[in-house]
């Protein structure tokens, strides 16, 4: 599974984001992503992925969430 390429889509698809403008460094406030918007990201992600973040912290960037999951 390309974890990244998920979470572009879940991201175009949700908030309308450009998935060129996201990389592992895009910050979740650089991408405009409120605390709300990372709840629907962690859900969505939970059910694509079939996995349980829980209630991750210091999840700041996009590459953050990648390595998460990749090490879950």
């Amino acid at each position: 599974m390309d974890v990244m390429q998920t979470i572009k889509d879940i991201l175009q698809e949700n908030l309308d984001i450009d998935p060129e403008t996201v990389t592992a460094e895009s910050t979740l406030d650089d991408l405009g992503i409120d605390s709300l918007d990372t709840v629907e990201l962690i859900c969505d992600l939970e059910e694509r992925c079939n996995i349980e973040m829980g209630y991750p912290e210091g999840l700041n960037s996009i590459g953050d969430v990648v390595n998460y999951i990749e090490n879950l």
